[in-house]
C-alpha cells in the first residue's frame, strides 16, 4: 500500500485594520536571500480579533505601501506543519489592497439597483411551467 502526502492550503480572506508592524527579518538560504515581515491586523467586527500575517519575499514591498491604522484587506494562506511533534500554523497574504479601494471596486462592479420600482399584478404574468 502506497501513502501519499501532500500539503494543503486553505484559502481564504481577511480585512481589518493595521495595528502593528514587527521587525525585518532577512537571512541567506540554500535558495538565496530572503525576508520576512510579520504584522498584527485587527478585525472589524462586533468582536474584534487580532491576527499575525506574514509577508515574504516582493510581498515586503507591497506591505510597506500600507501604514499603521489603514484598513486592509488580505487574500491569506494558512498552512499548518508538524515539526518534532509539535505543529505551527503559518497565515501569509499573496493578495493586499486597500478597504477603500476594495469598496470603489465593488461598487463600481456591482450594478444599481431601483429600489423605487413599483409591481403589479399585471406586470407578472403566469407562465410557469407547473
Amino acid at each position: 500500500m502506497k501513502y501519499i502526502c501532500t500539503t494543503y492550503y486553505i484559502l481564504m480572506e481577511i480585512s481589518g485594520r493595521i495595528i502593528q508592524k514587527l521587525g525585518l527579518q532577512e537571512g541567506n538560504s540554500a535558495k538565496g536571500t530572503w525576508k520576512k515581515q510579520d504584522f498584527i491586523i485587527e478585525t472589524i467586527d462586533k468582536y474584534p480579533k487580532k491576527v499575525c500575517v506574514s509577508a515574504w519575499s516582493e510581498k515586503v514591498d507591497d506591505l510597506n505601501r500600507y501604514n499603521i491604522n489603514d484598513e486592509v484587506k488580505l487574500s491569506i494562506n494558512i498552512e499548518s506543519r508538524e515539526y518534532n511533534g509539535r505543529w505551527y500554523t503559518d497565515v501569509r497574504f499573496w493578495k493586499i489592497e486597500g478597504a477603500a479601494s476594495s469598496q470603489e471596486n465593488f461598487s463600481q462592479e456591482a450594478p444599481s439597483l431601483n429600489t423605487n420600482t413599483e409591481f403589479s399584478q399585471e406586470s407578472f404574468s403566469d407562465d410557469l411551467p407547473f
